[in-house]
């Protein structure tokens, strides 16, 4: 049988398991915020008319990027000025915020 020098265990190995206790960490917590931000989707998408579509497409979703390419179609469901759907929108826009930070444009108002 062969033996395994130290470096067949380093990170990039590709070997089932091995990193460091930090990387499995890190890809639980991506993967957590993943599912979070799907369910805002589909909570946000609620009761909304017509959207039998987008809501499968959001099931679908494998990716952080696919929930981000179908933001507008999900923000153009939400359209409106009622209270929920504002509130709606909101918690849609915190959701994206936690997985994509930087994509958005710097507002005046932002305090840095």
């Amino acid at each position: 049988m062969q033996q395994l020098s130290p470096r067949h265990f380093s990170p990039g190995a590709g070997l089932p398991g091995s990193g460091l206790p930090g990387d499995r960490s890190a890809r639980l917590a991506a993967r957590r915020a993943f599912v979070d931000l799907k369910l805002t989707f589909l909570h946000a998408l609620d009761g909304a008319p017509g959207i039998e579509w987008l809501c499968t497409q959001v099931r679908a979703a494998e990716e952080p990027v696919d929930l981000w390419l179908l933001r507008a179609p999900v923000f153009a469901a939400l359209a409106g000025g009622s209270p929920d759907q504002r509130q709606r929108r909101q918690q849609l826009r915190r959701g994206l915020d936690t997985i994509f930070p930087d994509l958005e444009s710097a507002s005046a108002f932002a305090a840095f």
